[in-house]
């Protein structure tokens, strides 16, 4: 029987067709050609496998979102030296980097452990269910380091230590130098967030050795909504802000459980400016843990979390405030002109995810492209990029962007109070401050959505440009939603492979896996939970 998400109007309502593309059948992972398209003012994938049926898929829950997301769709420069030395390879069977893929590596994902201290239904690994313990050395650690700093044209300079839970690794501070030995300039921790707060010194312990960034858990503002860290989150903010270290919640959104609170989230986030510098949003995917029942029930998409930010600000943040992450390579493309060198660039598939930024002006808030005129200044690099590429003088370029910031593309009348916007982009892309940019992180809020794939809307076209890549120990280079979605062709291949069964670590260590769980102290009156 086919297996499918659909709503019955999508029997009687038209059809259009935006594009074609391939994807993998739920089941038995073949290769099916898919169809994407609109109806019902909403996108859709539809796929056929001769073997499983017909599936139908949410894709994006507006088609108005996503006609104006695709408008800044743009490709990058790819890997000048692939990880996979095939000529002819095939998309996602022979993935590692190949001559496929047109994204390099913007962040670079290092898995420290699949150990976790808590036990949450939707996560991606679980130790205790793959049968085995990952953990790679500080030398396999290190070649990922090596690896992921030898891309060209453009070396990653930003990695991220996820897991599993990376502050079980005993070892963490010496994995962090080692980051940074390796020429790592921005190093990001994932974490539940339960040791920063416990251990009221890791946060100043971490910052020291070299992380720039927690990316912390926090999928809401209550109990309700945020069962696994609402009591410790905020220790773990006030230890990070005696730190100095700056703060990324992220929510991961399901539909009916915490849908409701991303208006909350963002309002937790405002009142928290120090240490939060972002939230970035990830609507669920369906994988791992996630049962496969489930799926349309608890499915939601990057419009849908937008429409729900509208309505909780009264459209004081609205859709038309958001955009998608390859709109701001104009910002690159007239870099890389005035430089003549290579530079980092954001080509992420343009249905990946959006952003923007507000600011606190007293008590109100102001989305950036309320006082920017964004497409214009976007319009604006590209054909000063042109004009550069075809001998134009730098210096006059430079006055001439320098006056256009100040008169035309920033209205400062509208801006909030105390902020020098057009100084901020102006030191950013004619001197290549970019410290000048940490003014800007420190004086607002990153709002941000990513919408990792599943088997059920996986879409090759997606792959080929992500630009999160996860590092293996044998030097490979593989996409987030490829490393994920298909563990048993990655994640679980390699971690598996360098990884060793449970019993016999937990014959080496003298521990068992359990006692790493989080279990809270009761209170007076209370019970543990």
């Amino acid at each position: 029987m086919a297996k499918a998400t659909t709503e019955p109007s999508l029997r009687v309502e038209p059809v259009t067709q935006i594009t074609r593309t391939q994807s993998l059948c739920p089941e038995c992972l073949a290769i099916l050609d898919a169809e994407v398209y609109e109806q019902s003012g909403k996108v859709w994938m539809r796929k056929t496998c001769p073997k499983h049926g017909e599936y139908n898929e949410l894709y994006w829950g507006s088609s108005d979102l996503y006609h104006r997301a695709k408008r800044y769709a743009r490709d990058g420069k790819g890997v000048d030296n692939p990880f996979v030395s095939k000529q002819n390879p095939v998309c996602p069977v022979d993935c590692g980097l190949c001559n496929l893929h047109m994204s390099h590596t913007a962040l670079g994902n290092i898995v420290l452990t699949n150990r976790c201290d808590l036990n949450c239904w939707y996560c991606f690994f679980f130790a205790e269910k793959a049968g085995y313990v990952y953990e790679p050395s500080l030398d396999q650690i290190r070649s990922m380091a090596r690896a992921l700093k030898s891309e060209k044209p453009v070396p990653c300079n930003a990695v991220q230590l996820t897991g599993g839970e990376p502050t079980l690794r005993e070892d963490l501070l010496d994995i962090i130098r080692i980051c940074r030995e390796e020429g790592i300039e921005h190093v990001q921790l994932n974490t539940d967030g339960i040791r920063l707060s416990t251990d009221p010194t890791l946060a100043e312990r971490v910052r020291k050795a070299g992380v720039n960034t927690m990316y912390l858990s926090y999928d809401g503002t209550t109990l309700e909504t945020n069962p696994k860290n609402h009591r410790e989150i905020p220790g773990a903010l006030e230890n990070c802000r005696r730190a100095g270290v700056g703060v990324v919640l992220v929510p991961t959104v399901i539909k009916g459980t915490n849908d409701s609170d991303v208006g909350n989230i963002i309002r937790f986030a405002l009142k928290n400016l120090n240490p939060v510098r972002g939230v970035n949003f990830q609507p669920i995917s369906i994988v791992g843990r996630v049962p496969e029942r489930e799926r349309e029930r608890i499915r939601i998409t990057i419009p849908d979390v937008i429409v729900k930010i509208e309505e909780e600000f009264g459209g004081e943040i609205s859709r038309d405030d958001f955009y998608t992450i390859p709109s701001c390579m104009p910002f690159s493309n007239f870099v890389e002109a005035l430089t003549h060198e290579r530079e980092y660039e954001l080509s992420t598939h343009f249905a990946c995810g959006m952003a923007t930024y507000v600011f606190l002006d007293g008590e109100k808030v102001i989305p950036m492209p309320r006082f920017v005129d964004v497409d214009g200044l976007f319009e604006y690099l590209d054909k000063k990029a042109i004009d550069l590429r075809k001998g134009s003088i730098k210096y006059v370029v430079g006055l001439e962007l320098l006056y256009n910031l100040f008169r035309k593309f920033v209205d400062k009348s509208k801006a909030p109070k105390g902020l020098n916007l057009s100084r901020i982009l102006f030191e950013a892309l004619l001197k290549h401050d970019y410290r000048t940019l940490g003014v800007l992180h420190h004086n607002s809020l990153f709002i941000g959505l990513m919408h990792f794939q599943d088997l059920y809307n996986w879409d090759v076209e997606r792959a080929k440009r992500c630009a999160i890549h996860y590092a293996t120990p044998d030097g490979g280079m593989v996409p987030f939603c490829t490393f994920n979605v298909i563990p048993q062709w990655y994640k679980d291949k390699s971690q598996k492979e360098y990884g060793m069964p449970i019993a016999e670590w937990e014959k080496m260590t003298g521990r068992k896996l359990s006692d790493d769980f989080y279990r809270r102290v009761p209170s007076s009156g209370s019970k543990a939970t």
